[in-house]
């Protein structure tokens, strides 16, 4: 490769407002970290939206307009990643298990892409794990990721397929053999969620494996392993990802007050390593995006 992508995925949904004073709440400050990332070296910003009042997570339409419009106003290049993870976690009740209790956020597939579909943003992720994540459980039937790709596929944008554990690599798979999906392919290796992937050069390197051939992809990690997998992700022949989505400290004790910190860092790491950092122009060549 001759240049290297950086993601930031600038919120997330599983951070709380109560771990750091810097996450970025409010379509203003998404928009404006977003930005700011992207003058530090990010081609694309991966976007969740929150409830301005609480800091929870949202999946309201206006917020992600809100958010994609204040990006759009300053800056045309850089890649806009909308999520559609939300809508996929089920937390049983204690008195009957088949019945949802609170913190599930369980939403008709349709529902989890209809922002996809009315805003048309460059990439939107595709999550394709059915797996515990922590103490609760997130659910992405087949179904349901197969009705939210032909979606995105009618909407002209690009997945960017998500993948916690090797069966959501051989669930891709199958998506591309059955025309669901088209290739090569979009991939971004989650390394580090409880459960899922380990953030281990091994695992990576197993998961890379795993992904179909000429599949572009990028590896990431949770937490402390946020830095050590830039570097290795690089060293496997992928692009990258940082932010506050998946981690909020720049080392140990040590809070990062921006997302543009934790790019800037990655980007100097990725430099010492020997590598060229993309602009969004060329992400957007690399990726085939308009």
């Amino acid at each position: 490769m001759t240049k290297t992508i950086i993601t930031c995925a600038i919120t997330g949904n599983l951070t709380k407002p109560e771990q750091s004073p810097y996450l970025p709440i409010t379509p203003e400050q998404i928009a404006t970290s977003a930005l700011e990332a992207a003058e530090a070296g990010a081609a694309i910003a991966h976007i969740h939206v929150r409830d301005p009042a609480t800091g929870r997570p949202s999946m309201e339409i206006e917020l992600y307009r809100d958010v994609v419009a204040r990006i759009r106003a300053r800056n045309a290049s850089l890649v806009i990643n909308l999520t559609t993870g939300p809508g996929g976690r089920f937390v049983p009740s204690i008195e009957d298990p088949r019945v949802a209790g609170p913190g599930t956020t369980l939403l008709q597939p349709e529902k989890r892409v209809e922002h996809i579909e009315l805003l048309k943003p460059d990439i939107c992720t595709l999550d394709l794990n059915t797996m515990n994540s922590g103490g609760e459980v997130v659910i992405n039937t087949p179904r349901n990721v197969r009705i939210m790709a032909e979606r995105m596929k009618a909407a002209g944008v690009l997945p960017e397929i998500e993948l916690f554990d090797s069966g959501d690599c051989h669930l891709a798979r199958d998506l591309f053999a059955d025309g669901t999906l088209r290739g090569p392919g979009l991939f971004s290796l989650v390394l580090g969620v409880k459960y899922g992937f380990s953030a281990t050069p091994e695992t990576m390197f197993y998961a890379r494996s795993l992904l179909p051939s000429g599949a572009i992809w990028s590896g990431f990690g949770i937490g402390r392993a946020e830095f050590p997998m830039v570097a290795q992700a690089w060293l496997l022949g992928g692009h990258v990802r940082v932010g506050m989505e998946d981690n909020l400290y720049m080392s140990k004790g040590v809070l990062a007050k921006t997302n543009a910190e934790l790019v800037a860092h990655a980007a100097g790491i990725l430099k010492s390593l020997g590598a060229s950092v993309a602009s969004a122009e060329e992400a957007r060549a690399m990726l085939g995006l308009a």
